[in-house]
């Protein structure tokens, strides 16, 4: 398991997801495909993995078989970037948004590792609403589908609950009740913002994809939105 984009969470909850999926028994790294960071430690990880599965390879005298890998994840995660990364130069298409990979593709590396590229998968219903919109919130779900402005506000209320300085030092936003609703800190956000129709009303549709943005850019810091503890709240 590579977690990617490991510069945008909490690295505290980055060591929590690590620590969980090793107790799993899954061999897991934490990594950064647009910087770089992590990525030589992967071929070693490789092979831990496959260990077994090489050890008889050996026994039976198959040497330096390929490991065949298939680059599985939900849209938008970097799985391209990944490829491209492991590759040393651009064989896939990279966006910074969900969908981009249309069909499948090997990928022969020269290190031993041939990557399928898939394209992003989730599950086809939520069954709870939460997990819809933490994958919102993260550009794994097409915005053009969704209502922005009221998936930027619900964002901004929980943004606000367990960070309200990130909000107030990207947005200049003054205090706030701890309750205030989401709709209401997009607003002063807007307004802080310049972001007037011709009427002076707040365009706080602008301002809801400048928000989802951002955060997905990690200019409102580093900010985890699920860590291993809630998963045993929800069982």
């Amino acid at each position: 398991i590579l977690l990617n984009k490991s510069d945008l969470p909490d690295p505290a909850a980055n060591r929590a997801w690590t620590a969980y999926f090793e107790s799993l028994g899954f061999a897991v790294l934490e990594i950064n495909a647009r910087s770089g960071a992590g990525m030589k430690a992967i071929q070693g990880k490789v092979q831990e993995a496959c260990r077994e599965k090489i050890e008889r390879d050996r026994k039976r005298g198959i040497l330096n078989r390929p490991v065949r890998a298939m680059v599985a994840g939900i849209p938008n995660v970097g799985k391209s970037s990944f490829i491209n990364r492991m590759a040393g130069s651009r064989r896939t298409k990279v966006e910074d948004r969900p969908g981009v990979t249309r069909g499948r593709q090997w990928v022969n590396l020269e290190n031993g590792i041939d990557l399928l590229d898939m394209p992003g998968i989730l599950w086809p219903k939520f069954e709870d609403k939460r997990v819809g919109e933490y994958l919102a919130f993260t550009g794994a779900v097409k915005d053009d589908v969704l209502d922005t402005e009221a998936l930027a506000a619900r964002l901004m209320q929980m943004l606000w609950k367990h960070d309200p300085q990130a909000l107030r030092d990207r947005y200049r936003l003054e205090d706030f009740p701890e309750d205030v609703p989401g709709y209401a800190l997009l607003e002063a956000a807007g307004r802080k913002r310049g972001f007037l129709l011709s009427r002076g009303e707040i365009d706080t549709e602008r301002m809801a994809r400048v928000l989802l943005e951002e955060y997905r850019n990690g200019k409102l810091g580093r900010f985890t939105l699920e860590v291993p503890e809630d998963l045993e709240v929800q069982a």
